[in-house]
């Protein structure tokens, strides 16, 4: 059987994988994560996906049973890309432009092996309850938002924000399982390996 690779520094990518039984390989991919002009929200999050993947498949040695998962998600609110926050004050104005509405999680994975690259792309429906004050204030001081897209972590603190979802929580959270674990299969490797 094919040896997976991670292509991902993400705990919360590590721990869904997991989570199926799906055993592989951390290797870090790094990539310019900037969207090209006019590029569409589910073209870019497919494109980054695809790049990390392939970025990690020519950082290995050759190696003919090599698989290399990319993944990446982006949070889209009236169709602009809300990244990682760059500081307290960014994370604020996304929180507050999150409160009381509704937005899109999109999140790519692919997968490589040799010349083949499958890909595909989930997207999910997230609102937010309105904030009440102090409370985006209160979620940046725990330092959860730093890294994550949107500037919230729907499986951390941020939970008590999300009202309603509609889609894959597991895609919001940053990897979609039901499609990873089809692709997976499609390239000989099974889920629930203990």
């Amino acid at each position: 059987m094919a040896t997976l690779h991670l292509a991902s520094g993400s705990p919360r990518r590590r721990e869904l994988l997991a989570q199926v039984g799906v055993p592989f390989v951390t290797l870090i991919a790094s990539i310019d994560e900037t969207a090209l002009p006019d590029e569409p929200a589910e073209r870019y999050v497919e494109r980054l996906a695809r790049e990390k993947a392939l970025a990690g498949l020519a950082s290995l040695p050759a190696a003919a049973d090599a698989v290399v998962l990319g993944a990446d998600t982006a949070v889209v609110l009236d169709g602009r890309i809300l990244g990682k926050p760059l500081d307290r004050a960014d994370a604020l104005a996304t929180l507050a432009a999150l409160s009381g509405r509704e937005h899109q999680v999109l999140t790519a994975v692919a997968l490589v092996a040799g010349q083949r690259v499958e890909s595909r792309v989930v997207a999910s429906r997230v609102r937010f309850r309105a904030l009440r004050a102090g409370e985006a204030e209160a979620y940046w001081a725990t330092g959860e938002p730093c890294d994550k897209a949107g500037g919230y972590g729907i499986q951390g603190l941020a939970a008590v924000f999300v009202s309603q979802l509609e889609g894959s929580y597991s895609a919001v959270v940053g990897l979609p399982l039901c499609e990873t674990v089809q692709l997976l299969e499609e390239f000989g490797i099974s889920c629930w390996q203990v």
